[in-house]
C-alpha cells in the first residue's frame, strides 16, 4: 500500500484517502460484520485429516488488494500466452508427443505420471478444449513483476469466494464502489455458463444443457459446487442422478430422463467413470467415457489436464511457452531445482535451510518444508524423504513475496498473499475475470497463503482506469 519512503501507491490513494475518512470504532464494527455475513451465508470449508474434521469459515480481510488497470493489462497479456500454452501442451501430449520428439520436455515426466491418462490418447475434446476453467497462482515481487507460482488445470477451485467477497464488501462499504471505479466479478457466473455452452458437442442444440457433478455435501469445496450451479442457472447433480440412456449421459428428472451436454465436474478423474478407472468409486458415472470418447458429452475439464498442475511439468512451463506460442515467456516462472536430477539434488540438499521444497503432486500446502522457518527436526526428516525418493520433489528459493495490508485491532498490518485469476477458455477465446481471489497468509511472516493451513482470503480490485 506505501512506498518504502511512507508515501501511498497509485493504486491506493483513493482507497487511502476514504480510509483515513472512516472512524476506527465503526471499522471494527464492520471487521465482525463481515464474519456474520458469512456465517449466515454459509461460506464455510472443511480440512481433510483433522480431528475435529468440522466446517470452517474462510477467514475474511476487508482491506482490499487493489491492482491498475494498466497492470492488469500487462498481466492479463502473460495470462493468456500461458493458458493457449497449456491447452496446445494438453493436445500435443495426447497427440504427437512432438514436444518430447524435440528433445525439450523429458518422457519421464509423464510417463510415470498417474495425472496422464492413456484412455485420452488420440482423443480430441469437443471444440479442441482441455483446460475450460484454470487458475493461474501468480505471486509478485517487485512493483513492476509478478511471477507464477502454480498452475492449476485439474479442478481450480475458490472462484465462489472471490464472489462472495466482493458481495461482502459492495454490502458493507457501498459508498467506496461509488468513489473507486472497480471492475466487476458478479458477471463470472454467466461468462461461465456462456463459456461452457460454447464448448457443447456438435447436435447439442442452441441451449446445451450444463451440469455440476460433485461428490456431495461432504466434500470440501461442496459450497462452490453448490454456489456455481445456482448463480449460472445449472444443475447440481451427484454421479448417483446421472446414467448413460442411449448412447449419451442423462441425468434423473421427474418427468424421466432429460440428456446433459456439458458436465462441469468436480470430481477427480479417479472417481469419474468405475468402468475405465477406479471400478469401487461411487461418485462417478459407469460408461461416461464411452460417451465423451464418441463426443456425446463435454466434461470440463477434460480427464487428464492433471498432468499440467504437476510441479515438475511446471518447471518446464517457460520451454512449453515458447514451443507452442512461438514467444518468450511473459510471465516468468519461479527458479525451480528438480531434484530428480542429481546436479540440483545436491545443491537442494546443500541448501535445505534456506529453500522452500514441494511435493511434485502435491497441493493445498500440505507436504512442503519451508526451510528457513523449519525446526532443525523438520529438516533431518525432509532431508531423508529428499534422499529416499527425489523424483517426488522440487525445490525453489524462498521469495520475497509483496503484501498487502490487513485489518488488525491495532491497526493496519502487512502480510503475504498470492493471487489466482480465473480463466475461461471456449473456441470462441480466452476470458479473464478482472482480478480473481487473492490469498493471504493472515500469520505474521508466514509464506504459506493456503486456507488449510491458516489462511485468509481478500477481495482483488482492478481499477477502471
Amino acid at each position: 500500500m506505501h512506498r518504502a519512503d511512507g508515501s501511498v501507491r497509485p493504486a491506493y490513494r483513493g482507497y487511502q484517502e476514504w480510509l483515513e475518512e472512516q472512524d476506527p470504532a465503526l471499522m471494527r464494527r464492520k471487521d465482525s460484520e463481515a464474519e456474520s455475513f458469512f456465517r449466515r451465508t454459509g461460506i464455510t470449508f472443511n480440512v481433510y485429516g483433522d480431528d475435529d474434521a468440522e466446517e470452517r469459515l474462510i477467514p475474511f480481510d476487508m482491506v482490499p488488494r487493489i491492482i491498475t488497470g494498466s497492470e492488469w493489462r500487462r498481466l492479463s497479456r502473460g495470462i493468456e500466452q500461458r493458458v493457449r500454452a497449456l491447452n496446445a501442451f494438453m493436445h500435443d501430449l495426447y497427440h504427437r508427443q512432438e514436444i518430447i520428439r524435440s528433445g525439450r520436455l523429458p518422457e519421464r515426466l509423464f510417463r510415470n505420471n498417474a495425472a496422464w491418462l492413456p484412455e485420452m490418447v488420440g482423443f480430441s475434446p469437443p471444440g479442441g478444449v482441455y483446460t475450460h476453467i484454470t487458475g493461474i497462482d501468480l505471486v509478485r515481487t517487485g512493483p513492476d513483476e509478478f511471477m507464477v507460482l502454480e498452475d492449476n488445470a485439474r479442478t481450480p477451485s475458490g472462484v465462489s469466494y472471490m464472489l462472495e467477497n466482493r458481495e461482502t464488501m459492495m454490502a458493507m462499504f457501498p459508498e467506496l464502489f461509488t468513489r473507486i471505479k472497480v471492475q466487476p466479478v458478479s458477471n463470472y457466473p454467466r461468462r461461465l455458463a456462456t463459456s461452457l455452452a460454447a464448448c457443447a458437442p456438435e447436435g447439442a442444440g442452441s441451449k446445451p444443457s450444463i451440469a455440476v457433478l460433485t461428490p456431495g455435501i461432504f466434500n470440501s469445496a461442496y459450497f462452490e459446487h453448490a454456489f456455481l450451479a445456482d448463480q449460472m442457472g445449472a444443475e447440481l447433480v451427484e454421479g448417483s442422478d446421472l446414467r448413460v440412456v442411449g448412447g449419451k449421459v442423462q441425468m434423473r428428472t421427474t418427468d424421466g430422463f432429460r440428456p446433459i451436454d456439458v458436465l462441469y465436474r468436480r470430481v477427480d478423474d479417479e472417481y469419474l467413470d468405475p468402468l475405465t478407472f477406479n471400478p469401487d468409486s461411487v461418485l462417478g458415472i459407469p460408461g461416461i467415457m464411452d460417451v465423451y470418447r464418441a463426443g456425446n458429452i463435454t466434461i470440463a475439464n477434460a480427464p487428464g489436464t492433471g498432468v499440467a498442475d504437476d510441479k515438475a511439468i511446471y518447471s518446464f512451463m517457460p520451454e512449453i511457452v515458447e514451443f507452442y506460442t512461438g514467444e518468450k515467456a511473459l510471465l516468468p516462472n519461479v527458479d525451480t531445482w528438480r531434484c530428480a536430477d542429481p546436479d540440483s539434488l545436491k545443491y537442494v540438499l546443500d541448501n535445505l535451510e534456506e529453500l522452500v521444497v514441494k511435493e511434485v503432486h502435491g497441493s493445498g500446502g500440505y507436504g512442503m518444508l519451508i526451510g528457513p522457518t523449519a525446526s532443525k527436526k523438520e529438516v533431518r526428516a525432509f532431508r531423508a524423504k529428499l534422499e529416499a525418493m527425489p523424483e517426488n520433489y522440487i525445490a525453489q528459493p524462498t521469495l520475497a513475496l509483496s503484501t498487502c495490508p490487513i485489518f488488525t485491532r491495532a491497526g493496519l498490518a502487512p502480510r503475504h498473499v498470492d493471487l489466482r485469476p480465473f480463466v475461461l477458455c471456449s473456441p470462441e477465446g480466452i476470458d479473464i475475470t478482472p482480478g480473481g481471489l487473492t490469498r493471504v497468509a493472515l500469520k505474521k511472516g508466514s509464506l504459506v497463503v493456503n486456507s488449510s493451513q491458516g489462511g485468509g482470503t481478500k477481495d482483488s480490485w482492478v481499477l477502471d482506469d
